[in-house]
């Protein structure tokens, strides 16, 4: 149509390409970093909490009279199946449960799609998957504070999932329907487990 050589109609179509791209992420106020905003706060949050929790069981910078008062508070504040929250938890109910736990988020999201995974994400939900195991052993060598933590904000992140599946919920929330929402996903959901693994 133009005569154009190979290279300069790859050129062109690359530039129409990110200017439509462009109108459609302004037109719908929709930047893809916006989907991962949370994250950029979220991580630093839990990496900080971590490392400050640490530094409570251990006594770090310095073995200050007040860094001492916070072990021994710590040291009998626990409950149940974990009296002792610097140590670790010899029961592992803690460090199962935070696999268990991030493991369900993680079902909970494959099974709320309703296109088929790309091969990039299908790679990624079975890093996560591995990484929820991983950390089983890595939360039964932690002192027990820490796994508390852990399993505690893993807890709130699979109830978050729960919640923000209902279509109610979202209207609520101002979040617009979308092509790829279920319509019933608690019902759905149920529907794919019991598919899934026979039941």
């Amino acid at each position: 149509m133009y005569n154009w050589d190979e290279r300069t109609a790859r050129i062109t179509y690359n530039r129409s390409i990110r200017k439509q791209w462009n109108n459609l992420v302004v037109r719908g106020n929709c930047h893809p970093f916006k989907a991962s905003l949370l994250l950029w706060f979220q991580i630093p949050m839990w990496v900080s909490l971590s490392v400050a929790l640490r530094n409570l069981v251990y006594m770090l910078p310095e073995q200050s009279i007040p860094a001492k008062l916070t072990f021994a508070e710590l040291t009998v504040g626990g409950f149940g199946f974990v009296p002792n929250l610097t140590e670790v938890d010899s029961s592992l109910i803690l460090p199962v449960a935070l696999g268990i736990i991030n493991l369900a988020i993680i079902e909970l999201q494959v099974l709320s799609k309703v296109n088929p995974p790309t091969k990039l994400q299908k790679y990624l939900t079975n890093f996560f998957r591995g990484l929820s195991v991983f950390m089983v052993p890595i939360g039964a060598s932690v002192p027990s504070c820490l796994v508390l933590y852990w399993t505690t904000s893993s807890t709130y992140g699979l109830i978050q999932n729960l919640v923000l599946l209902s279509p109610r919920v979202k209207r609520m929330c101002g979040i617009p329907k979308t092509t790829t929402e279920l319509l019933e996903p608690y019902k759905q959901i149920a529907d794919r487990i019991r598919t899934k693994y026979k039941l």
